[in-house]
C-alpha cells in the first residue's frame, strides 16, 4: 500500500481542517512511529519546556508521554492558518497510574515545509486534575 502524500501548503480552509483532523487521528493512535512520519527528519519541537530535534527524539518523547498519560484521548481545533502555518488549540484527557484523571489544554503553532511535512512545532500545555465524571473526550 502506498502512503497518502502529505497535504502541502499553501493551505486553504478545507486543507487546513483536513490537516488538523489527520494530526488528531494520528496522535489518538498513540503510535510514535506513525505520528513521527508527519514531521521532517530534522523537525524542531518545543513541547512544554522540552526542546527536541528530529524524529528519533520525537518518538522517544511520545513513548515516555504515552507510558505516563494512560488512556490518552485528544481533540484538536483549527485556530487559524496562512501560507505554510497552522495554529491549533487542543485538549486531551488521560489518567496516571494512580487513576487520577487530567485534562490538558494547550495551543500549538505548526510550520510546514513545501512537501507538507511539519518542520516546526511549538506547544504550550497546562494540566488540570479532573474527576472521572468530568471527562468529555470519550
Amino acid at each position: 500500500m502506498t502512503p497518502t502524500p502529505p497535504i502541502a501548503p499553501p493551505f486553504t480552509l478545507e486543507s487546513a481542517l483536513k490537516k488538523v483532523q489527520m494530526a488528531e487521528d494520528a496522535w489518538n493512535s498513540r503510535d510514535p512511529e506513525r505520528v513521527a512520519l508527519a514531521y521532517t527528519v530534522d523537525s524542531e519541537w518545543r513541547n512544554r519546556a522540552e526542546f527536541l530535534r528530529g524524529r528519533e527524539e520525537i518518538k522517544a518523547l511520545l513513548r515516555r508521554k504515552w507510558a505516563k498519560e494512560l488512556d490518552y484521548r485528544l481533540k484538536k481545533t483549527l485556530w487559524g492558518f496562512r501560507e505554510n502555518r497552522i495554529a491549533v488549540s487542543f485538549e486531551y484527557e488521560w489518567h496516571d497510574e494512580t487513576g487520577q484523571w487530567y485534562r490538558s489544554y494547550g495551543n500549538e503553532l505548526w510550520e510546514f515545509d513545501e512537501g507538507g511535512l511539519m518542520r516546526r512545532r511549538l506547544a504550550s500545555i497546562n494540566d488540570a486534575p479532573i474527576a472521572f465524571s468530568e471527562r468529555r473526550i470519550l
